[in-house]
């Protein structure tokens, strides 16, 4: 278990760190405070357009991936088919990246006001099933020239994930993918409340 507690807390540490919000902080303003107040790429790229946004979109990213890299590293970095986590690596892999989109949404160095963890669990998944993730990427990109929207691409590839994972991992592990999944979902429903209520 010492495994996964430390990947655990990397994931959590390494998911609170309020990239969005430094950005916004360093043009003026507070991503919390202005759209639709969600500290994160799209609310940004909203504000100051997608090229100012970049380095949200790749620290959000970022986080996941490492998280998921950290918890690869303290379980022995197992891997399986075309470099899934396998083994004992699974539920520390899992358990860091789940930690860094709670991070990511409870941020513990921005006040608990954090993003909806879409970008983390990307970045985590790039570690969780690689060849699943570069799949993705191409449905992104042919999602985003046949619809001529990024946004629709990038609708398209997170959600076809569960299912290019079928092609390598387990359905324990897809279940597990779900799971992350999940979280977003619960960011979603929660910022949907918090809209009604003001």
């Amino acid at each position: 278990m010492i495994p996964v507690l430390v990947a655990v807390i990397s994931g959590y540490l390494l998911g609170s760190v309020p990239v969005a919000v430094l950005v916004g902080r360093a043009h003026g303003f507070d991503p919390r405070d202005v759209g639709d107040r969600n500290p994160g790429f799209w609310n940004m790229m909203d504000q100051l357009g997608w090229k100012a946004a970049v380095p949200v979109f790749a620290g959000d990213m970022l986080k996941g991936t490492l998280a998921g890299l950290a918890g690869l590293l303290v379980s022995g970095a197992g891997t399986g088919t075309l470099g899934s986590a396998a083994g004992a690596s699974v539920l520390p892999v899992y358990a860091a990246v789940a930690a860094a989109m709670i991070g990511h949404a409870w941020p513990l160095f921005a006040g608990r006001r954090g993003g909806r963890s879409i970008l983390t669990f990307a970045g985590g998944f790039a570690v969780i099933c690689p060849a699943a993730f570069a799949l993705g990427v191409a449905l992104l990109i042919a999602g985003g020239l046949a619809f001529r929207s990024f946004a629709w691409g990038a609708r398209l590839a997170v959600f076809s994930l569960p299912v290019l994972q079928l092609f390598f991992a387990p359905v324990g592990q897809v279940a597990g993918t779900g799971a992350l999944m999940c979280l977003i979902g619960l960011r979603f429903g929660q910022a949907a409340v918090t809209g009604r209520r003001a």
